[in-house]
């Protein structure tokens, strides 16, 4: 009996040597470490697939609209460079990689696949990035680390002209700024990008990417009053009082002006002129400006302006009540602007309604119990703002962000950064209007924002607010790609329908640097919406 199972089993083990398994692709290339880039080269490490004869290596700088480089090697781990392309890789360029692994018999390679992307070094320099105000439309400030040789030249590149072959112009370098490792150039073009690279000699010692402003408003101009050689603080209140319909006030960067006291009862533009200096054109004021009782303006805009207040106990850009013939504003905008230390940015009280109400590419902080607006009136036919669009902004230290006892036709939060808004228990959307006045009628949207907890301004340790504070019943909610931190708490029963759309595990201070004193960059690298949410200055890049 064992004799027979033996024979059995020998013959079972026999049947299962002869199983033949049909021969399929080889698995796509993965990498045994993460793409690393060492100055311009790239380290690539594939895990070794036993099966593969050899590897086909793709290289991108557009996700392999045009593959730039091909190449086969036979070995898992190897460097992209000079040595292996014939070329070196452009220095601080973004490229993408694919590999697909080759079988003795063809038919058996595997698929493409991609294995990422990776920024190579910036060229080993003494020359520095610019700031933000390093460019203007037509100049540029080119600073440098004074180490070694002196800096003796300047050469502008197309942005196209990735290895700077061709100058676009060349600028010396006097002995004065070689000491003081700065140099301006001009004869730039407005909205336009250039390379622009320093010399010791013929020696190249670096190159940095610039981008000019658009051309700025010319201080010449029949409808201009130009103020940028101009440092008197009332002088702003003096060219106002002069100005036409529709004309432009230009402010000296840098310089401090007082807020008008008359009356405005004409459309006007509050411009920053251009220039280097850190600081923006400022407007301050210990009270508000007004505006006249039954007015008709097109529009009032503050461009590249920082508004700012004494305190947030009493004071405001705007804090209008009239009454009897309306005061009808088509558009209040704040384009890059920086506002700060007001009771409230615009208060609206009787018969005074502004139709397009819009923050962009600005800052808010520091704001009191009369928030970014508050329209405070009652009653039909009285303090209302039609469309709100709050976009690419960040907001933080605000007591109470908004309230009107009238509805909005629309409301578009984008782009924007929010944090410590509102103050611990009090309310963010505050619509507190009679029946039917007290919602957005088109919807609230809120897009590609994160938003964090509220100001804990007396320390208590409570970080909730009241997210509704009233009102919007019958409002829709479209939250789309809008972050919440998990220390942003909305109290029970004020809770917003969808919001936010996506959680961030982490708190305030685990994704933003530092934003207890206003910096937003974002600091955690596997947040989910690093590239994509939040006011665009402080997003990570790739």
């Amino acid at each position: 009996m064992l004799a027979l199972i033996a024979v059995m089993a020998v013959f079972v083990t026999a049947c299962e040597k002869d199983i033949v398994y049909e021969k399929t692709r080889l698995f796509r290339p993965v990498l045994g470490s993460q793409l690393e880039a060492i100055e311009n080269k790239i380290e690539v490490n594939l895990g070794n697939i036993k099966e593969a004869t050899s590897y086909t290596l793709e290289v991108s700088r557009d996700s392999f609209n045009v593959v730039d480089y091909q190449f086969e090697i036979d070995t898992s781990y190897f460097l992209i460079d000079e040595n292996l392309l014939g070329e070196e890789l452009l220095y601080n360029t973004l490229y993408q990689i694919r590999a697909t692994a080759h079988a003795a018999d063809p038919q058996y390679d595997s698929r493409a696949a991609d294995l990422g992307a990776v920024r190579t070094e910036r060229f080993p320099s003494i020359l520095n990035l610019p700031k933000i105000n390093d460019v203007i439309d037509t100049k540029a400030k080119v600073t440098w680390a004074i180490a070694g040789a002196a800096v003796t030249g300047v050469k502008t590149f197309s942005s196209e002209d990735l290895r700077l072959t061709t100058p676009l112009a060349s600028y010396d370098v006097s002995p004065n700024d070689q000491t003081a490792g700065e140099t301006i150039i001009d004869g730039l073009e407005p909205d336009s990008k250039y390379q622009i690279a320093i010399y010791s000699g013929d020696k190249l010692r670096g190159w940095v990417d610039y981008e000019t402003l658009v051309a700025g408003v010319d201080p010449n101009a029949g409808n201009v009053i130009d103020l940028s050689d101009n440092e008197d603080p009332d002088a702003l209140a003096s060219a106002v009082l002069a100005a036409g319909d529709g004309m432009i006030v230009l402010l000296k960067k840098g310089v401090t002006y007082n807020f008008p006291t008359e009356r405005l009862d004409k459309s006007i533009t509050i411009k920053g002129a251009y220039g280097f200096e850190e600081n923006k054109a400022a407007m301050f004021t210990t009270g508000n400006w007004n505006v006249a009782e039954g007015a008709k303006i097109d529009h009032i805009v503050f461009d590249d302006i920082e508004l700012m207040g004494e305190d947030i106990g009493g004071d405001y850009v705007f804090n209008i009540n009239n009454s009897g013939d309306a005061t009808i504003i088509n558009e209040l905008r704040f384009e890059n602007c920086i506002l700060h230390d007001f009771r409230g940015v615009m208060r609206l009280r009787s018969d005074v309604f502004v139709k397009n109400y819009t923050i962009s590419n600005s800052i808010v902080r520091d704001i009191g119990g009369y928030g970014v607006f508050t329209c405070d009136t009652d009653g039909d036919d009285k303090a209302a703002i039609d469309n709100v669009i709050f976009q690419n902004s960040t907001f933080y230290r605000v007591n109470t962000f908004l309230s009107t006892r009238q509805s909005v036709q629309s409301f578009l939060i984008d782009g924007c950064t929010v944090n410590q808004v509102a103050a611990t228990g009090q309310r963010v959307f505050r619509f507190r209007g009679k029946e039917g006045k007290s919602d957005v009628v088109n919807g609230l949207t809120i897009s590609n924002t994160i938003w964090g907890h509220g100001w804990d301004s007396s320390e208590s340790g409570d970080l909730s607010v009241q997210l509704i504070g009233g009102g919007l019943e019958a409002t829709s909610f479209n939250i789309v790609n809008t972050w919440g931190t998990s220390d942003f708490q909305a109290r029970e029963g004020t809770e917003m329908a969808g919001f936010p759309a996506l959680n961030y595990s982490g708190e305030a201070s685990n994704l933003w640097l530092d934003p207890y004193n206003g910096d937003f960059n974002i600091q955690d690298n596997g947040f989910g919406g690093r590239f994509d949410a939040g006011d665009p200055r402080w997003r990570a890049k790739l």
